[in-house]
């Protein structure tokens, strides 16, 4: 597909516009129009698969077409932490996921621009994870800047629920790892809070990865929205972790601490 630039102007304008096969500039009359642009050039990306059917097993040999780990980047937004990383581990396979198509365009787009093969991109509700993935076939999950659903009668929405994590149980391998970078002071603690109520094994917990100056590989990569966090003075955390071996149950509602809210 021959990708095309466009640019906004007012809708009386393009009222004027004498369309021409000759003209490869696509006019935008507003944000709505820029989000469906978007919504149909993903169409015809051959790294973009929107609520594939049957696909559990073929990530490996039809997408990537080597037994390379699959690492997951969930609420990926505009996917710019899945290339960066895919172009730093050309020997991983990154798959960005998010339900927002016409912000994953951004980072497909920049992927097939600049010849990065080994990442994809997945448009589904992350809820809906364990129909598009084998069991023990994801060696990493990161999860960059979600919604932290700070109302607590939406915390079961939060990624690193209970319900999120024993979801994520069935999806990793041995030893493999869950890494959260957030700007949610409520987030990280409720985070902390889960990890130890679930006995699981810190890996690596960061207050602030700018405490001491720009921090390493590759928790220097920066998404869009981390950038406009920084500008507005927040604090950047990270936790990463590996899930009990044991099954996780999630806890019934009555049995989670009211002070702690996990």
């Amino acid at each position: 597909m021959e990708h095309l630039k466009y640019k906004t102007i007012s809708f009386k304008k393009i009222q004027a516009i004498q369309p021409t096969t000759e003209n490869t500039l696509l006019y935008l009359p507003n944000m709505k129009g820029k989000k469906l642009f978007r919504f149909s050039a993903i169409k015809d990306f051959d790294n973009v698969f929107e609520f594939p059917e049957n696909f559990k097993d073929k990530w490996s040999s039809e997408v990537f077409k080597n037994n390379n780990p699959i690492v997951l980047e969930l609420a990926c937004g505009k996917g710019e932490y899945s290339v960066n990383l895919a172009k730093a581990f050309p020997d991983k396979n990154f798959i960005g996921i998010d339900i927002k198509g016409n912000r994953m365009f951004v980072g497909a787009k920049m992927a097939l621009t600049e010849g990065v093969r080994n990442v994809a991109f997945l448009r589904i509700k992350i809820e809906q994870i364990l129909d598009f993935f084998a069991n023990n076939s994801i060696s990493e999950i990161w999860i960059t800047f979600p919604d932290p659903f700070l109302r607590e009668s939406k915390a079961k929405n939060r990624l690193t629920h209970h319900k999120f994590l024993a979801i994520y149980q069935q999806l990793l391998k041995e030893n493999g790892i869950v890494q959260l970078k957030t700007d949610s002071d409520e987030l990280y603690a409720f985070t902390q809070e889960v990890t130890a109520f679930q006995k699981c094994e810190i890996v690596q917990d960061i207050e602030n990865i700018y405490l001491n100056g720009t921090p390493a590989f590759p928790l220097n990569i920066q998404t869009f929205y981390e950038g406009m966090h920084l500008l507005d003075n927040r604090t950047i955390h990270y936790i990463s972790f590996r899930l009990p071996k044991e099954k996780i149950v999630v806890p019934p509602k009555k049995d989670l601490s009211e002070k702690t809210h996990v």
